[in-house]
């Protein structure tokens, strides 16, 4: 079966309203990941969040203090989405790796993101180098994960390219990327979910 593309994929979840349901089934999980991130932080930080969906963390992020927020993400329907409910905040429509940012943040936010890039180590190279501050943070979420036996069926299921990596070569990127201080946490896990798999890690530039 010939795989479609993510941002398609995503496009079309916007469209049908799939968004809120990525919402409330990632919500635990981005509560976990922020209360670990949000304390290594200066106040009034700023802040990108990188597969942003329909915006929901950017305004969760906004309501938590970020002095300046915005989303990235490939799928133009969800940006939209996200520019209709919010007109405060930027939302960009940008296909990553090459979708570069104007600015650095104090914290780069992802859920359920990097592993629909072919080379998702690359990405967390590109986000230490270029888009994080000196110190900044980066907080990272995947569902989709060698260890989540449940999740090693999604590919085929959605029909979409996902890289599957075990915890230890996660971990192994954000070391190679310069990360320092890292953190690898499983989070908001249940009966039949291990949990989300977090990085965290600080820029050292």
């Amino acid at each position: 079966m010939e795989k479609k593309a993510a941002t398609d994929v995503f496009s079309q979840w916007a469209l049908s309203g799939k968004d809120a349901g990525m919402e409330k089934g990632h919500a635990a999980s981005v509560k976990a990941m922020l209360e670990l991130a949000l304390p290594k932080i200066k106040e009034n930080f700023t802040a990108i969040d990188l597969g942003c969906g329909n915006g929901w963390v950017v305004r969760l992020l906004s309501e938590m203090g970020a002095s300046h927020v915005e989303g990235v993400d490939g799928a133009l329907e969800m940006i939209n989405k996200a520019r209709s409910v919010d007109s405060i905040n930027n939302y960009s429509h940008g296909l990553l790796p090459g979708w570069k940012p104007e600015m650095r943040y104090d914290l780069v936010h992802s859920m359920e993101f990097l592993y629909y890039l072919q080379d998702p180590a690359e990405m967390i190279s590109i986000i230490h180098d270029q888009w994080l501050d000196n110190g900044g943070i980066l907080i990272a979420g995947v569902d989709h994960y060698l260890e989540h036996e449940e999740s090693l069926t999604w590919p085929e299921h959605v029909g979409v390219h996902m890289k599957t990596m075990q915890i230890s070569e996660w971990e192994d990127a954000m070391k190679l990327a310069g990360f320092g201080e890292i953190e690898i946490h499983q989070v908001a896990s249940k009966e039949g979910f291990p949990g989300t798999l977090v990085m965290l890690g600080r820029a050292i530039h």
